[in-house]
């Protein structure tokens, strides 16, 4: 029997899926058969064919083999959306290796933590990222790094123009000599085009995609082909209309992000796309892209569509291509899509997922708008996926329809584990069952909502920030004695980073010290904005800190005070 919520399916898409026995880089490999002179790839006026792409991938692939990359070694990648992006993802794959995505963001020691809890012995970069790369050869299980530049893949003239460019802006190519150890991506694509000798199974792991989990430094999240492959593949039947071999995928969602690298990037090459790839986020940018493209699918974030909405030249550009939008990493206020979708005529549905399942679970349907859609939803579960309600306290007995609990979900898209995370594991899967940490519904026709994190976790510009990791940082500097950090409302792009410090008896402290503090050890969106000098914290009988008493102060402070001078501009 079907669960209740395929009754709201749209009509062609199917409650379960047959999915191919494949390893996810046979999705490009397929693409690249059917399409092979279709565009996969546009970057800056550079156009890459699905068959040089598939031949592109080959060369990294026996690159890495040539390095003595083999089965299961872990090769990382830490750049934004740049063909060699796609291409080191893939090639690595199809060379038997272990992707880890690396935020670009990240600083010296965090960079160092990934490395070293996943084993990674490789890493591709961009080359203005190799100072904090450079210091963990020799001292860590890095072996070699590769580096590129963005006029690697540049047509022609734009690369022999480029060092012109970063000339006039002020930039210096990183003139450090590079040892035996360091090579550059261009010297070392050369070579037959033909794939490595390499057979790769469908249960190996792909990814070790890094992730806070439940609390705590991040882990690395353990993805297989099969997991990758099946949620391309739900994907893709949710979206019925895609037409195979026509679509264009604006890329501006960063790939090293699972959200990006799964709903725009697997699921473009799936379906023999286009995929536009956009650095960052510039509205102007992109809506000259999506006019210049005409682009078709468009997966991003609320801040992203809210920032076209309000754009104050719009009528400029010409968004009719645009067809299909998939919204998730936060809630989609009801006017940003209405106003989208009034804008351009496309769907925007609103979606939800988590890294430990690869990450999309629960979407809005797409085509079928005029049945009308529940507001606030983040939609029905995807083909072959369960998704229930339980009692959050034992995390077990099944709620009524209506009531809020702790939602879990179940599908073949769901991790294998945390990696060398045992017990970690046990707490958030059992029985096939994932445990999301976020406290949700379901109404009685199977959409569902969600209600509040069962977690601390802070969103901040679409990016995960858990509280302890910014804390025990707070909590290093010679002149603090307790600390605690909160996420408050701020507006679309997520919450506001907000640090309470208590200094030791005796001492001063500036808000500008502590964040400079926090600057040296974490990535930008870590950082709190705000810091407040306290004598002490509203904890319980047992020490433990009252946060929702400090975010409901502040909430009320805001209601009759203006912004203090302690606010931090970006």
């Amino acid at each position: 029997m079907n669960p209740i919520w395929t009754r709201r399916y749209d009509p062609a898409v199917p409650p379960t899926l047959s999915y191919p026995d494949i390893a996810l880089p046979e999705l490009l490999a397929r693409s690249a058969s059917r399409h092979p002179d279709r565009t996969a790839i546009r970057y800056y006026g550079r156009s890459i064919c699905y068959r040089e792409l598939d031949r592109l991938v080959n060369h990294w692939g026996r690159a890495l083999v040539g390095l003595g990359v083999g089965k299961g070694t872990v090769v990382g990648l830490m750049m934004p959306n740049l063909p060699q992006t796609v291409i080191g993802y893939y090639g690595s794959l199809r060379a038997g290796a272990v992707v880890t995505m690396i935020n670009p963001l990240y600083v010296e020691n965090e960079i160092d933590h990934q490395v070293q809890d996943a084993g990674c012995e490789v890493i591709l970069a961009l080359e203005q990222f190799y100072p904090r790369i450079k210091p963990l050869l020799g001292r860590t299980c890095l072996r070699h790094v590769i580096l590129t530049g963005v006029e690697d893949c540049l047509p022609w003239l734009k690369r022999l123009l480029y060092p012109l460019t970063k000339a006039k802006q002020g930039e210096r190519r990183n003139a450090d000599s590079l040892g035996p150890s360091t090579h550059r991506f261009r010297s070392l694509m050369r070579g037959p085009g033909e794939p490595p000798a390499v057979s790769v199974e469908r249960n190996a792991i792909a990814m070790l995609q890094y992730t806070g989990g439940t609390t705590g430094l991040p882990k690395g999240v353990v993805l297989t082909h099969r997991n990758l492959v099946a949620n391309a593949w739900q994907c893709r039947h949710w979206m019925p209309s895609l037409r195979e071999g026509q679509e264009v995928f604006l890329g501006v969602l960063p790939l090293f992000h699972v959200y990006g690298m799964s709903a725009c990037q697997n699921l473009a090459i799936a379906v023999g796309a286009a995929l536009v790839l956009l650095p960052r986020f510039q509205v102007t940018e992109v809506l000259e892209a999506i006019a210049r493209e005409r682009v078709t699918v468009f997966p991003g974030i609320p801040a992203m569509y809210a920032a076209i909405n309000n754009h104050q030249r719009l009528e400029r550009y010409d968004l009719r291509s645009v067809r299909l939008c998939l919204s998730g990493a936060g809630p989609l206020p009801q006017a940003v899509q209405d106003r989208f979708e009034s804008l351009t005529g496309a769907h925007l549905v609103e979606g939800y997922g988590l890294t430990e399942a690869s990450p999309v679970t629960h979407v809005n349907p797409i085509d079928s708008v005029a049945q009308g859609r529940p507001r606030g939803s983040i939609g029905l579960p995807l083909s072959d996926t369960a998704a229930k309600i339980v009692d959050a306290e034992t995390g077990e007995r099944e709620l009524p329809t209506g009531e809020v609990g702790e939602l879990l979900v179940r599908g073949p898209q769901v991790m294998s584990g945390y990696w060398k995370r045992d017990e970690e594991t046990r707490q958030v899967l059992r029985d096939g069952w994932l445990l999301t940490g976020d406290m949700a519904r379901m109404d009685g026709e199977g959409f569902f909502y969600i209600a509040d994190r069962k977690k601390d976790m802070i969103k901040s510009g679409g990016e995960n920030v858990y509280p302890r990791e910014v804390e025990e940082v707070l909590l290093r500097h010679e002149k603090v004695r307790d600390a605690v950090v909160v996420g408050l409302p701020q507006d679309l792009r997520g919450e506001l980073i907000k640090a309470y410090v208590v200094l030791k008896e005796g001492e001063k402290a500036t808000t500008a010290e502590i964040l400079e503090h926090c600057r040296t050890s974490l990535a930008k969106f870590k950082v709190p904005k705000r810091v407040e000098f306290r004598s002490d914290l509203p904890k319980t009988l047992v020490g433990k800190v009252l946060r929702r008493v400090l975010r409901e102060e502040e909430l009320k402070k805001r209601e009759s005070e203006k912004p203090t001078a302690d606010t931090v501009q970006e």
